[in-house]
């Protein structure tokens, strides 16, 4: 490892960091086209610096066809012209590092575009990249591309089929999320060695880190590696030989070695997989995205469009227990938001004008006061909320249009389907930033590719960035406090009034040194209970939501953290 990586990347420097993540498109533009780029995320870096954030994760920006907002990559190594140039990312990653800041990249690797040139070539069945990819023949008795010759019977994320009909042989491709996304395979050598040196290659350019997106699905099941029994999807979500490939990647780009920062996305992970992905000592990953607690507000065995209501003692049991499960063994990731999830102040808080500010404050509030890295959506830090789309020609995304159109074709009432769009659709996070109340959020000075939430005019950066008690202001405090309190960053985490449907309270304790943390996580007053707390008598408020002094009433929204005497 050189000397600059080793000053710029000390050993176990993610444990203390604050991620933040920007979704280019919808960031800045910088040419006035109506889509952000990454010029224009270079012109927002002091937004962040003043913010106090250590990293910037950057989602794709790989050249692509932008059939899944670039999560479909047809080029590894070059940059999609409608986001810039390779000379425009090596600007932004020097303007990161001289402000003391890190950039991890979006690394995409269980399958690619289908204009990718691995993918073209694969085509060919005489090719010696057709088993570069998951090629089958139909189902014996049907002729290839009739209904029922699929291979086998499951759907894809966004597709009615996993298996996609290939006319040139004849024969079937394996996408487990849309026909232009062809699941690479990983049980081929070559696709693995030439993923490895592709991530060199960006290290060697001054990446600091890779997000893994659906990283767990790598490793196949039997039923497509060698023709074993047919499965259902769920069970592609840890496949056998997960952590061989794994720990052989950490080996062969020096993940650890160089102190890169890696978390892997894994829908469907537990948390033993979690243990195992991110126990030091198997030098496989930092840690994990979970996506159980994203889960948690859809009807039991039923999918994100089917909604349920969530109690705060389900909540609150389900982060604590990874906090336990990982502790001393692993190491947790802690979201509310990113770019595949509605706003977070207007699922899990109340973004009406009378408790959108506390409610945003108290959520991070309660969520950075956990053990791990936390990760800041971009608008997050100043109560960006749901748009209001209310009619479906107000949606881009893939997969809240392919619901759409199941739902209506299975004869769902549309109100029914729309109801579950504004409570759950990605394209809720995908809408521009809103920097100020200038034309268009002073996002473009052209027509945005997608409209910007006309609340932009009341909730922007420019407003909070000058109110001191504003959610960018909570925020940076948040990210100060951990950046100097090692109780923060490494106390040992305690839930406290589980069942407590208000109140979200736990300790953090490091050594002789608690922190007691208690949030009124509803939009109605909230008592503090005389049992089932510690003594608070000649606590020191650390940092807290509302002025004034303190009293054994919590209001709306209001949090404290508190140093125990």
């Amino acid at each position: 490892m050189n000397v600059e990586s080793t000053d710029r990347r000390p050993e176990g420097w993610w444990r203390s960091a604050v991620v933040y993540q920007v979704y280019p498109r919808s960031f800045q533009d910088s040419n006035d086209d109506g889509i952000g780029d990454l010029r224009g995320i270079t012109s927002r870096l002091d937004h962040l610096s003043e913010l106090g954030v250590d990293v910037v994760w950057l989602s794709p920006v790989y050249r692509s066809p932008q059939a899944d907002n670039g999560y479909d990559i047809s080029d590894y190594q070059d940059i999609d012209p409608v986001f810039g140039t390779l000379a425009d990312l090596d600007e932004l990653i020097a303007a990161l590092h001289a402000r003391g800041m890190k950039l991890m990249m979006d690394l995409v690797v269980n399958h690619t575009s289908d204009r990718h040139p691995w993918f073209i070539e694969s085509r060919d069945p005489a090719s010696p990249r057709r088993d570069w990819y998951f090629w089958r023949p139909p189902r014996p008795g049907h002729a290839p591309g009739t209904e029922g010759a699929e291979p086998d019977g499951h759907p894809a994320a966004f597709a009615p089929s996993r298996w996609i009909h290939d006319p040139s042989s004849g024969e079937y491709y394996l996408a487990l999320f849309s026909p232009g996304q062809p699941d690479l395979n990983w049980e081929n050598e070559a696709v693995r060695q030439t993923v490895y040196r592709m991530m060199r290659w960006w290290v060697a350019r001054g990446v600091d880190g890779f997000r893994m997106d659906v990283i767990n699905l790598i490793s196949k099941p039997a039923a497509i590696t060698n023709g074993g029994p047919v499965v259902p999807t769920e069970f592609f979500e840890r496949g056998s030989r997960l952590d061989e490939f794994l720990a052989e990647m950490n080996r062969e780009v020096g993940l650890d070695e160089q102190r890169l920062l890696t978390v892997g996305e894994m829908p469907g992970s537990t948390v033993e997989t979690a243990i195992l992905a991110t126990d030091p000592s198997r030098h496989e990953l930092n840690m994990v995205f979970t996506f159980e607690h994203m889960m948690l507000d859809n009807e039991p065995g039923g999918t994100k469009w089917d909604l349920a209501d969530l109690s705060l003692p389900v909540l609150k049991a389900n982060l604590a227990r990874w906090q336990k499960e990982l502790e001393g063994r692993g190491w947790n990731s802690l979201y509310l938001d990113n770019h595949d999830q509605p706003r977070a102040v207007s699922r899990f808080g109340d973004d009406s004008p009378a408790h959108r500010v506390n409610s945003a404050k108290t959520l991070a509030t309660a969520l950075h006061l956990h053990q791990g890295t936390p990760y800041i959506y971009q608008g997050e830090e100043f109560g960006m909320t749901n748009a209001p789309l209310t009619e479906i020609e107000h949606y881009r995304d893939l997969e809240s249009l392919n619901h759409h159109a199941r739902a209506t074709a299975a004869g769902v009432p549309e109100e029914v389907i729309l109801g579950a769009l504004a409570a759950r659709s990605r394209d809720h996070a995908r809408t521009p930033v809103q920097w100020d109340d200038s034309a268009h959020a002073g996002f473009t000075r052209a027509t945005p590719w997608f409209a910007v939430n006309p609340n932009y005019t009341d909730i922007n950066a420019a407003a909070d960035r000058q109110d001191p008690h504003s959610v960018f202001a909570h925020y940076r405090r948040l990210i100060a406090l951990r950046h100097r309190d090692e109780t923060v960053r490494e106390g040992r985490f305690d839930l406290l009034l589980p069942e407590h449907e208000q109140l979200w309270a736990f300790t953090r304790t490091l050594g002789d040194d608690v922190l007691l943390v208690i949030a009124n996580c509803s939009s109605q007053p909230a008592d503090i209970p005389d049992t089932g707390l510690p003594q608070v008598a000649g606590a020191a408020l650390v940092l807290g939501t509302h002025l004034g002094e303190m009293s054994d009433v919590l209001a709306p929204w209001e949090s404290r953290i508190l140093r125990l005497p």
